[in-house]
């Protein structure tokens, strides 16, 4: 009978110490990288995120420039510095702020809200708003009011930065709650012309009429005469209908539409050197809509 081969302790070591030795010797071998498809790569350095710019030094006559601009509200942000989406309506032209003579009003909302304020260098009071007591259709609209009507009396302080090359004239105004405001300046008119306006009031006939334009062939122009109110709101003719040369600006014409219009007239301020040939003297921007009528 055949008797079965059983190895002993000692080549069960050296069988094992051959096997590791030969490991040890591949993993030591150079890899082909030709041949390996999963050969690492080194990574690349993650971008940086530029820094965020230091906000502009106030400016030191702030006072001074709040009535120079009309104020659009921008954004919102808490006593965390997180923004508050619900103070802006999508679609919707924001909140306007304008400064003349003590008074605040504020447009672009349901009605227009006025309030008296009084400055203290860099402090604000703003007295309790009042308001035109139109409805809103809109419940959006009527709640953005209320917040309105309700912060403005919380408002302690203001800065105002002035503009650069890439960005406008802004405002912050703080509240005593820890918002704070963030608006845009657009110059008023009376900044833009460098005059005091003269407030007028013109009838626009329902269709315009040709005119001579050195620009432009077959021109339309509007037809207006002026008017004046006395002391007890009685509309008087002042003159004759005459061809208006230029554009009101605000004032949107409809044909077929009489309007009465409140215009502030301005003359522009040209500077040291004086009005250039063919340019106006006056500048016109619609204040309100006296009067309209549909005559056809």
């Amino acid at each position: 009978m055949n008797s079965t081969f059983q190895p002993s302790a000692r080549m069960w070591q050296l069988a094992a110490i051959a096997t590791a030795a030969a490991v040890l010797t591949a993993c030591a071998a150079p890899q082909d990288s030709s041949s390996n498809n999963n050969a690492s790569v080194t990574p690349k350095p993650a971008p940086t995120v530029p820094a965020e710019p230091l906000p502009a030094t106030p400016v030191a006559n702030a006072g001074q420039l709040l009535p120079q601009y009309t104020w659009s509200l921008m954004q919102v942000t808490g006593r965390d510095g997180m923004l508050k989406n619900d103070w802006l309506i999508a679609d919707k032209a924001a909140p306007v702020l304008a400064f003349q003579n003590n008074q605040m009003s504020v447009q672009n909302l349901c009605n227009i809200v006025n309030a008296g304020y009084r400055l203290t260098d860099a402090k604000i009071e703003v007295q309790r708003p009042m308001s035109t007591m139109r409805a809103c259709v809109d419940d959006a609209a009527m709640m953005q009011e209320r917040k309105v009507i309700t912060q403005l009396p919380l408002a302690q302080r203001f800065e105002v930065m002035p503009a650069d090359a890439n960005t406008p004239i802004r405002m912050a105004l703080f509240f005593s709650d820890g918002l704070r405001w963030d608006l845009q300046g657009s110059p008023t008119p009376a900044t833009r012309f460098g005059s005091t306006p003269q407030r007028i009031f013109l009838e626009v006939a329902p269709e315009k009429v040709s005119c001579n334009h050195p620009l432009m062939r077959d021109a339309k122009c509007l037809r207006v005469r002026d008017l004046s109110y006395d002391a007890q709101g009685i509309k008087h003719v002042k003159g004759d209908w005459y061809i208006f040369q230029g554009d009101i600006e605000g004032y949107k014409f409809e044909s077929g539409m009489r309007n009465v219009l409140r215009v502030d007239r301005y003359t522009i301020n040209y500077g040291k050197n004086g009005i250039p040939a063919d340019a106006p003297k006056y500048a016109h921007v619609l204040d309100m809509v006296v009067e309209s009528e549909r005559t056809r």
